[in-house]
């Protein structure tokens, strides 16, 4: 599908694409590096119209340990006014748009920590099972930075409610597969070793749907979860990001 990969590793089949985060030195860190491969798999998958299943998962320890924080230290400069950063964000937000508006049926396989971004790319999925001993968290108020990478919170709010959401935003607090599974970030909790059993069971009767019966019900539950919203909030969080990071620089001097 995309050659020369450096931080996924993707497999596909005719129906079936494995998009596997591959930077488990880093905890899978969202990078900008990473992004932008994030970004050419999936706006290629329209070349692929037999695709049916998006499988997202990670390797090694980890599913994702969140953005890049040495990088969003590394592209503060008032010099330039902070571009870096807002490309950064921007990057963010894009690539989340593509993984919830792909026409593919998208599963998250969540394992060891997910954390801030991470937990905001698995939440941009539609179906998400997540090993009994994964731990989850949204730190970024911790941190210092708000919670805008990618469009996050309109997606928390919308996936798990508003006052559910309210409470771990602010609080940061980590929590377990269970508590995920009763906040709906989760759909199902099972051991590590029957995770893929798990994807497998959700898999192979979506191979047996009409890919354009899939598509048309795909993009009609974005419209419903669109229908929801007041505003395209999420199109300011660059702003959010860069300026956090910015007031953060200058405390630090």
């Amino acid at each position: 599908m995309i050659d020369d990969l450096k931080y996924l590793s993707v497999e596909h089949d005719d129906a079936v694409v494995r998009v596997r985060l591959n930077s488990p030195e880093t905890g899978n860190a969202l990078s900008g590096v990473l992004l932008d491969e994030l970004l050419a798999v999936l706006g290629a998958l329209d070349d692929h119209p037999t695709l049916r299943v998006l499988i997202l998962s990670g390797e090694g320890a980890d599913f994702c340990l969140g953005g890049d924080l040495a990088e969003f230290s590394a592209l503060h400069s008032p010099e330039t006014g902070n571009a870096g950063m807002r490309a950064l964000a921007n990057k963010a937000r894009r690539m989340c748009d593509l993984l919830a508006n792909t026409g593919l049926v998208t599963l998250a396989r969540l394992h060891g920590g997910v954390v801030g971004a991470g937990l905001g790319l698995a939440v941009f999925c539609d179906l998400r099972v997540g090993a009994d001993d994964s731990q989850y968290r949204l730190p970024e108020l911790r941190v210092g930075v708000p919670p805008a990478w990618g469009g996050i919170t309109a997606r928390m709010l919308y996936e798990t409610g508003a006052a559910r959401s309210r409470e771990l935003l602010l609080t940061s607090e980590r929590f377990d597969a269970a508590k995920a599974a009763e906040l709906a970030i989760l759909h199902r909790v099972v051991p590590e070793d029957q995770l893929d059993a798990v994807v497998d069971r959700w898999t192979e009767p979506l191979l047996k749907r009409s890919p354009s019966a899939l598509r048309t019900t795909k993009a009609m539950l974005n419209a419903y979860a669109g229908a929801h919203r007041l505003a395209d909030a999420p199109l300011f969080d660059a702003e959010l990001m860069t300026a956090a990071v910015a007031a953060q620089a200058a405390r630090a001097r």
